[in-house]
């Protein structure tokens, strides 16, 4: 199955949506090279900063000569990869652009990396567009130096419900209208993550009744999985998870499906042995209220799979949601408004609430009274789930 994101992804300067500014700030910068050599696209992730530098591309005839900053270690493995495009014109295009992608993904023992570009940049016969999340970083003052830096907006919840609608068209499918808002109000001006969330969302049956969480842009969740999974432990990690509102259990799943990217062999077993250990303390906790034991879970999850791998891990690997995140929304959702109503009406009738809900098929018809509802104090949300039962 091919992913929506790619399928529609914009291909010229026309089909980009809700960053006019940044289209004509980069036009002017292509017109007036060399008088400036680089250009630095700064915005969350999603929001379409390598999809733009593409479409610019598309759109002036241009060779686009595309290297992400996780596929180098130093500057010596830079310079073979990025001074010879720098220096040769393209043989099919009558231009060239580079893009240097995720910039700010360059950890600790890369910054040597940074301090060439900036070296690269000033020999470059060619404009060097990079990209990051966080432009703003410390780390990437170097580079702020010696580029123009554009800030990209989050993408319009107007404008993300226009595009949606059309993909659906073509794909021939329909959302609920209030779940394709949700999802759009969650993903906060994350094109790439509403797609994705959509077209999931679309292969499901009962789609409308999945809780969408919001996301957290502080911490995007492929960051803390690159860290976790590429760089070296250190105990930094151990704060990592609190920089995002992601739930631990969601946490687990995200790092449990993609850990077969990047481990192999030994690394591959040490790895899901301390996932497995870190699923035992979760059980503890639960079972037994141990709260305290979420210190370990933390530790085997962050550092302990970190310190599984014998060195960091250079290159860029695609992490993927998981897709039992979507069948385990679905399922909270359904128990939640069960639980909820269950309670309310085990208050009314001195019943247990665990004895309610065994029975609740049964009394169904009964909650369906308006009147009934009325006496319960039931919510929307909650009458809505009665009448899809």
């Amino acid at each position: 199955m091919t992913n929506w994101t790619e399928i529609y992804r914009p291909k010229v300067l026309e089909e980009i949506k809700g960053q006019d500014q940044a289209v004509l700030k980069i036009k002017q910068f292509l017109k007036e090279f060399p008088k400036k050599k680089a250009m630095l696209l700064n915005g969350p992730p999603g929001v379409g900063k390598t999809t733009l530098v593409q479409a610019i591309a598309n759109s002036t005839s241009a060779e686009i000569f595309e290297i992400n900053a996780s596929d180098f270690r130093n500057k010596e493995s830079l310079n073979e990869r990025l001074k010879p495009a720098l220096e040769q014109a393209s043989l099919v295009k009558k231009s060239k652009i580079i893009l240097v992608d995720e910039v700010d993904g360059i950890s600790a023992v890369d910054r040597g990396g940074l301090t060439e570009i900036v070296k690269l940049i000033e020999v470059s016969s060619f404009p060097i567009i990079a990209t990051a999340n966080n432009a703003w970083a410390r780390k990437l003052a170097p580079l702020r130096k010696a580029m123009h830096t554009i800030d990209l907006i989050p993408i319009g919840d107007s404008i993300a419900k226009e595009l949606i609608l059309e993909i659906l068209k073509k794909e021939n499918k329909k959302l609920k209208p209030e779940l394709l808002d949700k999802i759009i109000k969650s993903a906060r001006g994350d094109m790439r993550a509403i797609i994705n969330d959509v077209q999931s969302v679309s292969l499901l049956e009962e789609n409308e009744e999945i809780e969408v969480y919001e996301r957290n842009k502080e911490t995007d969740i492929f960051h803390i999985l690159k860290q976790v999974f590429q760089e070296k432990a250190t105990e930094e990690m151990l704060s990592l998870f609190d920089k995002t509102d992601m739930p631990m259990e969601e946490i687990a799943l995200w790092i449990e499906d993609n850990i077969p990217l990047v481990y192999k062999g030994e690394e591959l077993a040490t790895a899901y042995e301390r996932l497995s250990r870190a699923d035992i303390f979760k059980g503890r906790i639960y079972k037994q209220q141990y709260w305290r034991f979420m210190v370990y879970q933390n530790i085997l999850m962050s550092y302990g799979i970190a310190q599984a791998k014998e060195n960091s891990k250079s290159g860029f690997f695609k992490y993927k949601k998981p897709d039992r995140v979507l069948k385990i929304w679905l399922s909270n959702q359904k128990n939640e408004k069960k639980k909820s109503i269950s309670e309310k009406y085990s208050q009314k009738v001195h019943v247990g609430t665990k004895r309610i809900m065994q029975d609740f098929k049964i009394i169904i018809p009964i909650l369906k009274n308006p009147a009934i509802q009325k006496e319960l104090k039931l919510d929307e949300e909650e009458i809505a789930y009665l009448s899809r039962n």
